[in-house]
């Protein structure tokens, strides 16, 4: 065979680049480092960014801010818009037990007279009313909580926080709205990159504002609940987005944007979260962890927690707080010692200049899911 006959392979590409803001005591799977570097591979990709909450997630890491020229859609995931706001809220006593008594059933679609319908303004974005102010299951939830201490007095203050005061926590998303994007591509194109990004994106910003609408939704049918007013978001960053950003595409799946934003960081059902000023740069991909982090898959926590634990312990918290949730399995699931510490995800944030903690919250009521009518606390 002569020299111009010989086949030319292609040369191998470099995989983009990965950093992980984890110090070495904090828990990192490594097959969540494994998907890190799964997806580094992938054509187009410039860098993986591994927040300290990093854990596996089904075909990419949850806890990841990932920069390409491409637009892949399941770096997203199917929970597009997934977030998390705070809503402060007012009322002359917060018992736990009596306030448990009285949350909505968030499982629930709106009632026609429901006075929480008040709060959209204009259009339901994708005219998608399926599971319009309902939580969903997972780790989503809604949380009153209480300021419980003040770092940062003047942030705070802007913010019209001070300690003592009550608070709302929404985490929830676009509910079967993303999902249903998701699909419409995989079916097509599996794990592939976007055809047409502007489509997509047009869908996906309909879903981000979706999911931004139902956390306003949420807070005000608990505010109504609880005899209080509803009140404006104000914090509310989603975590599972694609942003356009010098010209590139970068994809969040658990992983809040932090460039100069206010962020709350969820620990778990019975441990503090923490609300922080954000300033990560672009070796973060402008990005901050979202959570605590799984540190057992679900199977895991179920097995271990039903050993460990009594459904009674998990519905009341070493923080005193109340869980109201009638699925036991889910109780297990979501269990704190199913996540990582969350004061270590906050520390290796401040160790790698990520961001700075604003105040802490401690949870009184953690919704879930609705209990059967006959366990209704207060009933």
């Amino acid at each position: 065979m002569s020299a111009h006959q010989l086949r030319q392979e292609p040369l191998p590409r470099t995989p983009a680049s990965v950093s992980v803001f984890a110090s070495e005591g904090s828990w990192i799977e490594s097959a969540a480092l494994d998907q890190c570097h799964q997806v580094a591979a992938l054509d187009g990709m410039i860098h993986v960014a591994a927040m300290p909450d990093l854990h596996p997630g089904k075909g990419a890491p949850i806890g990841a801010a990932m920069s390409s020229t491409v637009l892949y859609p399941f770096l997203v995931g199917s929970d597009i818009g997934c977030g998390i706001a705070v809503f402060p809220i007012r009322l002359k006593r917060a018992v736990p037990e009596r306030l448990a008594a009285r949350f909505p059933d968030l499982d629930r679609a709106l009632d026609p007279d429901d006075p929480a319908r008040d709060v959209p303004a204009g259009e339901v974005p994708a005219g998608h009313l399926d599971g319009l102010g309902t939580v969903g299951r997972g780790n989503h939830f809604a949380e009153l909580a209480r300021i419980e201490t003040v770092s940062a007095p003047e942030h705070a203050r802007r913010l019209g926080l001070d300690a003592g005061d009550l608070v709302l926590l929404v985490h929830s998303g676009s509910r079967g709205l993303g999902e249903r994007i998701l699909r419409a591509h995989t079916e097509l194109h599996g794990a592939g990159p976007a055809p047409d990004p502007a489509a997509y994106l047009a869908q996906h910003d309909d879903a981000v504002a979706w999911g931004a609408l139902n956390r306003r939704l949420i807070a005000a049918r608990i505010a109504h609940a609880l005899g209080a007013e509803p009140t404006e978001p104000i914090v509310d960053q989603c975590h599972n987005l694609v942003e356009v950003r010098d010209g590139h595409y970068l994809h969040r799946k658990g992983a809040a944007p932090g460039d100069g934003r206010d962020v709350l960081i969820a620990g778990t059902r019975g441990t503090r979260s923490y609300l922080v000023a954000a300033h990560a740069g672009p070796q973060a991909n402008h990005s901050v962890a979202h959570g605590a982090g799984r540190k057992m898959s679900r199977a895991d926590a179920l097995r271990r927690g039903r050993a460990k634990h009594t459904v009674e312990q998990l519905r009341r918290t070493p923080v005193g707080s109340v869980v109201v949730c009638g699925d036991r399995q889910l109780l297990f699931e979501e269990a704190p010692t199913a996540y990582k510490r969350i004061e270590q995800v906050i520390a290796d944030l401040v160790a790698h200049d990520l961001a700075t903690p604003v105040a802490v919250t401690v949870p009184l009521v953690t919704y879930k899911t609705p209990e059967p009518a006959g366990r209704r606390r207060g009933k």
